[in-house]
């Protein structure tokens, strides 16, 4: 038997590194000022533990074009390097001085915000350039090191003459990659990784009036100022407590300066156990449309930018929201790019729902009156986490509302209790009324309304499904639309309402308007109605109505189920006027006639009168008219 060690060999390995090993090579930039960030954030560890003797001062991390030279400069007032330590982590690929360096100090150094781990972002400049040059001088008393590399695995290292502490490393930038000598690619970039990264970056200088002078002689001048285009201290690794409604506010507009409509309110997350974790979530005003633009929370890894698609870490419901979420536990690929499965992600997507839940919460304890007038703008993010997330459904009974269409608001409980003596079936079962839409189906609130009927407001397009769970959670509990054919008892005057029609004439006026409406769509129910009722009702059984919305908001997405028909019922009041009409007359096209027209205003009070059939209402009426 033999044994021994693979040897990776780098002249493999280098052309790997430069072709795959980032999917996207603008990630350079980012990789590159992590390390620069890592170099500054050690030294002001060591200088805080005494075991560096210098001042820190106020570093700044440069980055600065040479567009003639075709060159790119990243400059950094860190730590440095000794000649030794280039040795070490430079030629030594994939060894991370970042994890050596909290692992030496891992008491002192946890939440020094130190962001490296793989030890592999430095190679991915060569995605972009031919040759790279380190020049470094160590906080440390020893000489600078200037190391080169073209590529191979070939590279020289030799003394420097550089006085200042810290490294800069040049950027040979090759002719395919030009486009990161343009100052706009460059500052787009800065703007997308490093916005909000814990140490001052400059990229160039820009103009500010200053005044000088004193008193009458004050006057103003343009300066030149170093352009530091990032927030090293952004409102989401502060306290709470030291947060004002305001400061949240010009957070939010920094993070989205085109949006013009303030966030009705936020939650600030912040979590040292058993994972750390901090953020913050902002709930915008929504509309009722389920296909809202996702990609809105922004993903940070130690104040890095890493992704706006946090799919699985964050619930999806939740992803309708705005913020920003950082996380040093985030298991990322090894190019931090995206999301590897693992244990953690659950856990802090648990944790996001249990946190958000319980700030609705408390939000409505405080003011449950400024809760109900932000109710419509968010309801349709709780209502899909009602229906996604047990854990979220659990703790929603304590705040989730139900509004009426007098805009009265309840919670399920409150509801419960308000229709206990006025709105149960003769099974016991509480009967819930909702309507979807006041305009349409107002004929049908009314006639509740006269009863003593409370009725609902539910017209979020995921209604069907939320009522599906409620029922199956609340057995002595029913929903019913305000047109469905489950309310007869609605628009019966009551259970021992007697017709003006006798039996055979009942039979009779059935038979005629079967004839005329359309059996396939409409099934023709005789009811002795109020004679001041409708002569014709439309209603739509529950159950199939149910179905087709269910189908309709799934569309093949989360609750996609296929087709349903479109199905009525036709409740001809018996005890009408006009059904006293149809009956009596004997001319066939004059009783056709007011079938169709009694149909025709039965629908259009239901909004389903439309297109050819609207146009042939319409010519009718102007007929019956002359």
């Amino acid at each position: 038997m033999t044994t021994g060690k693979i040897n990776v060999s780098v002249e493999n390995i280098f052309p790997l590194i430069k072709k795959f090993l980032y999917s996207d090579h603008e990630i350079f930039l980012r990789e590159l000022i992590s390390n620069a960030t890592d170099a500054t954030l050690k030294l002001k560890h060591l200088t805080s533990i005494g075991e560096a003797n210098v001042e820190y001062g106020n570093p700044v991390i440069e980055v600065r074009i040479d567009k003639e030279g075709k060159k790119l400069h990243i400059i950094d007032q860190g730590i440095g390097m000794t000649a030794e330590e280039v040795e070490k982590y430079i030629n030594q690929v994939a060894f991370s001085g970042a994890e050596e360096f909290l692992d030496k100090y891992k008491d002192s150094a946890k939440d020094t915000g130190i962001i490296g781990h793989f030890g592999l972002g430095f190679y991915s400049a060569f995605m972009v350039a031919d040759k790279v040059e380190i020049t470094t001088k160590s906080f440390k008393d020893e000489p600078a090191a200037h190391w080169t590399c073209d590529g191979s695995p070939e590279f020289t290292l030799e003394p420097s003459d550089k006085q200042e502490r810290g490294t800069e490393i040049i950027l040979h930038i090759s002719e395919d990659s030009t486009e990161f000598l343009e100052e706009s690619r460059i500052g787009g970039l800065l703007a997308k990784y490093n916005k909000f990264m814990p140490v001052p970056i400059k990229f160039g200088t820009r103009t500010e009036k200053k005044p000088f002078g004193v008193g009458e002689d004050e006057k103003m001048e343009e300066v030149e100022v170093d352009n530091i285009i990032n927030n090293p201290n952004p409102a989401w690794t502060k306290q709470p407590s030291d947060l004002s409604k305001e400061d949240y506010q010009s957070f939010y507009r920094e993070l989205y300066p085109m949006q013009f409509e303030e966030p009705l309110f936020n939650i600030h997350l912040n979590v040292d156990h058993p994972f750390n974790l901090t953020g913050i979530l902002y709930f915008p005003k929504l509309s009722k449309d389920l296909q809202i633009q996702k990609d809105k929370i922004q993903l940070y890894q130690n104040q890095v930018f890493v992704t706006d698609n946090v799919e699985g870490i964050v619930p999806e419901f939740l992803t309708m929201l705005r913020g920003v979420i950082d996380s040093p536990d985030i298991p990322l690929n090894v190019s931090r790019s995206y999301l590897q499965a693992d244990g953690n992600v659950k856990k802090i997507s648990n944790y996001i729902t249990r946190k958000v839940a319980d700030k609705l919460k408390s939000l409505f304890n405080e003011n449950r009156e400024d809760f109900e007038q932000k109710w419509n703008d968010i309801k349709i993010v709780l209502e899909y986490g009602m229906l996604s997330e047990d854990k979220f459904y659990e703790k929603a009974g304590a705040f989730a509302l139900y509004p009426t269409v007098d805009d009265k608001f309840f919670t399920l409980d409150e509801l419960k209790d308000s229709l206990k003596d006025n709105q149960t079936d003769k099974d016991g079962k509480l009967v819930v009324l909702y309507a979807q839409n006041k305009d349409a189906q107002h004929s049908y609130i009314d006639s509740a309304k006269a009863k003593g009927y409370e009725v609902l407001l539910l017209d979020s397009p995921i209604v069907s499904h939320l009522i599906q769970k409620l029922e199956g959670d609340n057995e002595n509990l029913t929903f019913t639309r305000v047109d469905s054919d489950h309310i007869d008892n609605l628009i019966k005057k009551d259970e021992n309402a007697i017709s003006k029609l006798s039996e055979d004439e009942q039979e009779k006026l059935k038979t005629t308007v079967q004839e005329i409406v359309p059996s396939t769509t409409y099934t023709v129910q005789l009811e002795a109605l109020d004679s001041e009722a409708a002569p014709f009702i439309i209603t739509q059984p529950e159950f199939m109505r149910r179905m087709k919305e269910m189908s309709q908001s799934g569309g093949g997405g989360m609750f996609g189920m296929g087709n349903f028909p479109d199905m009525y019922n036709l409740v001809v009041n018996s005890n009408s006027e006009l059904a006293a009409t149809i009956l009596n007359t004997e001319d066939k096209t004059a009783q056709e006639s007011l079938v169709k027209q009694a149909l025709d205003l039965a629908k259009l009070s239901q909004n389903l009168l439309k297109g050819e059939e609207l146009t042939a209402f319409v010519k009718r009426s102007f007929g019956l008219i002359k």
